[in-house]
């Protein structure tokens, strides 16, 4: 049975790259992940503009056989001598356990402008490499079973790459004041071929992503201890559409978030419930995601879970230029 769902997993995941289009991962906690929702976001940390280094790992539908797993890691810091931040990003993604493999690394900078003493403007921009994977090895075919023995025969399946390369970009513009935050990004800008049988139609095609929000200050002090932070989040990449809308609370060092997913166009329904519960202790903090799915898929799809860690640091001479961004890290 277990060989089965095997060979059903890979006919979806081999069919979806030779006719279809590739779709990027997606973070529930996207401002826990700053530089893969947005290269402007590169050197954005709230310690003066010193280094941050966040951790996100992603476990969608783990009901279901072969799993969709996706792990990051990213560090980005803000330096006055190059007029803004840089960044490092590595991501994998695992699909049919394991079986589907895609691995990049990315290096971005943004540059930091003062439109004037309230509002600030960052520009980004993101080169990647990135290799997707086939563990032939694993494959099980039709012609190989023995009706005695089971999988012992030889295929007579051709047997292409082990992986593809490919190069990439994106790019990204936000502007934020003391209380607001915007932003557009558009990842995989020359839509790279991830075809392993040398398909030109198989692209990833361009993802669009606009977000904003608001800090709203509940305490009436200068430095709020309580704020909260309706955000919205919109994405388009080809056909399908998807819309993320909710809130952070702050209270101290717990925050608390709720979202609603809904997705538009050819693939639209309803999507998930999305609830958050985190902790920020002086420059370390953790963040726990639970994705309830409230469309038809539920059944066999009822949840995804998601985390996030992260640690900033203080620069060692202070970055005068540096302006803070009041985006929640969640």
């Amino acid at each position: 049975m277990k060989n089965f769902k095997a060979i059903i997993i890979l006919s979806l995941i081999l069919v979806s790259s030779v006719v279809t289009y590739a779709q990027d991962p997606e973070f529930t906690q996207f401002y826990a992940a700053p530089v893969y929702t947005n290269p402007a976001m590169a050197g954005t940390g709230s310690c003066n503009g010193g280094g941050r280094v966040v951790l996100n790992y992603r476990n969608q539908w783990p009901s279901l056989p072969g799993t969709f797993i996706t792990s990051s890691a990213s560090y980005d810091q803000h330096f006055d001598n190059i007029g803004g931040g840089v960044s490092l990003l590595l991501l994998d993604d695992r699909a049919g356990e394991g079986l589907l493999r895609s691995q990049t690394v990315s290096a971005g900078y943004s540059f930091q402008l003062d439109v004037n003493r309230r509002f600030t403007m960052r520009f980004g921009i993101e080169g990647q490499y990135g290799q997707r994977s086939i563990d032939w090895q694993r494959l099980r075919f039709q012609d190989q079973i023995d009706e005695s023995k089971g999988f012992v025969n030889p295929t007579a399946e051709p047997y292409v790459s082990d992986g593809v390369g490919f190069a990439n970009f994106s790019t990204g513009i936000l502007g934020y004041t003391e209380r607001f935050y915007g932003g557009v990004a558009v990842h995989n800008l020359i839509e790279p071929n991830q075809s392993f049988f040398g398909n030109p139609d198989a692209i990833v095609p361009r993802r669009y992503t606009a977000h904003s929000g608001l800090v709203i200050p509940l305490d009436g002090r200068k430095i709020p201890e309580s704020t909260i932070s309706p955000n919205v989040l919109f994405m388009l990449q080809n056909k399908f559409t998807q819309m993320n809308i909710g809130f952070y609370y702050n209270k101290g060092p717990l925050v608390t978030g709720l979202w609603f997913r809904q997705t538009f166009g050819e693939y639209g329904n309803s999507d998930a419930l999305m609830g958050l519960v985190g902790f920020r202790k002086d420059r370390f903090k953790f963040g726990y995601s639970f994705d309830l799915t409230v469309s038809d898929a539920r059944s066999a799809a009822p949840s995804s879970h998601e985390i996030s860690t992260g640690i900033e640091w203080c620069a060692k001479k202070p970055n005068r230029k540096y302006r803070k961004l009041s985006c929640p890290d969640f």
